[in-house]
């Protein structure tokens, strides 16, 4: 047992057995050295990437100082005989001669190109607005004041030009090519007709005139080319607003004479049932009552009155014939219906009367009566 026990530690403690490494495959596997640590390679980059700037501007610095500028076919050459190889075709708006560009007037040269100069169109554009602006103004002064003229000669504006210095910033090369570009303009732009002497003349088209005449002018000459129009409108509104005046007016009067002659036929009525309980005339002077019915403005239209009294020949239960009163012929008016008033009614006629009465209290003979009445029938 002790035997047993002494080799147990003994083969624990003993190390495991390594299998050498075989030859082909050490000779495969890289060793650690082989591959560079971060540092290295991070180095290497740099290093690269210095190399490659310096190459390639040495190769551009080379090729440009040492290779000449390409120079142009001349223009006055067909582009199948020049070689293109040796030589650059000529640009539009440029003239090319012995391998040198010169642009045209108006162009100027960028790089192989010519392209349009801004102030020559700038110029351009400001030399034609002046022709418009001063055509087109004595056009519209023409048509609104009669001071102007249609028709204005060229050569004047030219002068006024040069006289006040318009162009002078640019040269005579310069000016000669804007002013043929304004030419140009001007002809698509204005009318353009050469007079009995030989001179040139411009007009500015109708749509164009009208943007150069003030708005007064405008206002004006619009109502003159609708005079008619306007005022066979005007007409039409101010028959219009008469002829409804007059219905209205006729409305009114109608509604007046009706309102008058129930006044009164009730007035009759009323007195006439009043006069069956007392001793009092049933009767009514006709020119009282029409003075306690009228207002004071009516009075003065004696047409109205005169409809009530048609209307009072024409009703049946009312007879009107003259009287003498106090010493004077007077006509009366005398209700022949048999009956009395209801309560209701008389209460409404009283109403209405008593109206009347307040307006004119000239006749204090028949408002009494009328009181009285009135409170009998109520008693």
């Amino acid at each position: 047992m002790d035997s047993i026990a002494r080799k147990r530690p003994k083969s624990e403690t003993k190390p495991p057995k390594r299998n050498p490494p075989s030859p082909v495959r050490s000779l495969l596997e890289p060793s650690e050295s082989f591959f560079p640590s971060k540092e290295e390679f991070v180095r290497l980059l740099a290093v690269v990437l210095v190399a490659c700037a310096v190459a390639f501007t040495c190769s551009f610095l080379a090729k440009n100082l040492s290779s000449t500028p390409e120079s142009f076919c001349d223009s006055n050459l067909d582009s199948i005989d020049s070689d293109l190889d040796i030589c650059e075709p000529c640009p539009i708006n440029g003239k090319c001669h012995q391998g040198k560009l010169q642009c045209n007037h108006g162009f100027i040269n960028q790089g192989s190109l010519c392209v349009e100069d801004g102030e020559i169109n700038e110029s351009t554009k400001k030399l034609v607005g002046h022709f418009e602006r001063r055509v087109c103004e004595a056009y519209a002064h023409k048509e609104c004041y009669g001071t102007g003229t249609i028709w204005v000669p060229e050569n004047d504006i030219w002068k006024d030009l040069r006289s006040n210095g318009f162009m002078s910033n640019l040269d005579e090369n310069a000016y000669s090519f804007v002013k043929g570009k304004a030419v140009e303009a001007i002809a698509e732009l204005l009318e353009k007709r050469t007079n009995a002497n030989g001179r040139n003349e411009l007009k500015c088209p109708e749509l164009l005139v009208e943007s150069y005449k003030p708005l007064t002018c405008r206002m004006h000459q619009w109502l003159l080319k609708h005079i008619f129009m306007i005022s066979s409108s005007c007409g039409m509104l101010v028959v219009c607003a008469i002829l409804h005046r007059i219905i209205q007016r006729k409305r009114c009067f109608s509604r007046r004479v009706e309102e008058l002659y129930d006044q009164v036929c009730d007035f009759l009525e009323e007195n006439a049932v009043a006069s069956n309980s007392a001793d009092e005339p049933s009767w009514v002077i006709a020119s009282r009552l029409r003075d306690h019915l009228l207002l004071p403005r009516e009075r003065r239209d004696p047409l109205l009155w005169s409809k009530v009294e048609e209307l009072i020949q024409e009703d049946s239960r009312i007879d009107r014939y003259p009287k003498l009163v106090k010493g004077e012929q007077k006509v009366v008016w005398e209700w022949q219906v048999e009956g009395s008033l209801s309560l209701s009614k008389l209460k409404k006629r009283g109403e209405t009367h008593k109206k009347v009465r307040n307006s004119n209290g000239s006749n204090t003979i028949l408002q009494a009566n009328y009181k009285r009445r009135i409170a009998e029938t109520f008693s």
